[in-house]
């Protein structure tokens, strides 16, 4: 009879939250009226059903994983896709361009890696001497005839450590640096250039004969007017000179 009250007691009995009762240890009577409240949440990210029933999206169940379709047909459903074409004899060639500018990261017979024997026959750098001469149109190409060495040199390079092929690199790197030597001279060059002509241009400023403002058709050289120097006067005698044996 004590325990049916005792369990009639503890259902009628309100529930409490823990910061309002004491310790277990000094109440054991109240352990088992004491619910804790532990906050939950969902784990699904989505809402609720009636919510999913009022999602506006078209493309809600199209999913490239799972291979389901368009939930409405377009245009090109009934078009058959194509198929590989898996034998190489019935394969289309396709036209490329034979002069297309990514040909100048391969060498001239464009394979994938020259031999070391092909990088090393090659001639020594230009020197700063032999550039001074030559004009701005031959050290702009040479300039760019470097470039594209070193770009075929670089992608060789790339290529031989993707197949690990152990060959080639000190020929490679002995082209590359004279390819650099090349470079530097024709820097220098431009550079000798840069300086002359800023020091004749600083001398044409303080020339009162040339325009330095000159546009279009406009004179650059304006000669000045003036007077020639009086020559110097001459005496008209003339020294006798004794002639010898008279």
């Amino acid at each position: 009879m004590s325990q049916f009250l005792a369990t009639a007691f503890a259902r009628n009995r309100p529930r409490l939250r823990l910061p309002d009762v004491p310790p277990l240890f000094l109440a054991p009577a109240l352990q088992n009226t004491i619910t804790p409240i532990i906050p939950r949440a969902s784990f699904s990210t989505s809402g609720p059903k009636s919510l999913r029933n009022r999602d506006n999206n078209k493309s809600r169940g199209v999913s490239a994983l799972r291979r389901t379709g368009l939930k409405h047909p377009l245009s090109m459903s009934k078009e058959p896709l194509p198929q590989p074409v898996l034998d190489p004899k019935k394969r289309s060639k396709v036209k490329v361009d034979e002069n297309h500018g990514l040909y100048g990261f391969f060498n001239k017979d464009r394979k994938a890696l020259s031999t070391p024997e092909e990088d090393n026959a090659h001639g020594r750098a230009w020197s700063v001497e032999e550039l001074r001469h030559k004009s701005w149109e031959d050290l702009h190409s040479l300039w760019w005839v470097c470039v594209k060495e070193r770009n075929r040199l670089a992608t060789e390079t790339r290529e031989r450590e993707r197949l690990n092929a152990g060959h080639g690199e000190y020929e490679s790197r002995e082209r590359d640096r004279t390819v650099r030597k090349t470079q530097r001279a024709v820097k220098h060059a431009l550079t000798e250039r840069w300086y002359a002509w800023e020091d004749a241009r600083r001398v044409a400023s303080l020339d009162p004969e040339i325009n330095m403002k000159a546009k279009g058709d406009d004179p650059v050289f304006i000669p000045q007017d003036f007077e020639d120097e009086p020559a110097e006067e001459t005496s008209e005698e003339q020294p006798k000179v004794a002639a010898a044996g008279v």
